[in-house]
């Protein structure tokens, strides 16, 4: 029994870490063209201060919903033509983590 818990807990591991590096691929290829640097006003990737200040004061749908649409400079889905809402979350979450 306790070699079925360590495998499913390995596996769960290993899922986790595959999500974690699909989501920074994706940011890669798409949203560090500006967030990186913080082109055309993209907010930084990495200042938590200032994603977590967005994401209190508009809310996560609404953040999800500007990705979608376009804001400001940034054209709509911002370079990540095939991302779910639930893709936009994660991105949106993985840049406001500190780096």
């Amino acid at each position: 029994m306790n070699r079925i818990l360590a495998a499913v807990a390995l596996s769960a591991l290993f899922a986790s870490f595959a999500l974690a590096d699909a989501v920074e691929d994706s940011y890669n290829k798409t949203c560090a063209i500006c967030h990186a640097a913080g082109a055309a006003g993209a907010p930084k990737t990495g200042d938590e201060k200032v994603w977590n200040q967005r994401i209190e004061e508009k809310g996560m749908d609404t953040l999800v919903k500007n990705a979608n649409k376009g804001i400001n400079a940034m054209p709509p889905k911002g370079m990540c033509f095939d991302c779910s809402d639930e893709d936009f979350k994660a991105l949106i979450e993985y840049m406001a983590k500190p780096r």
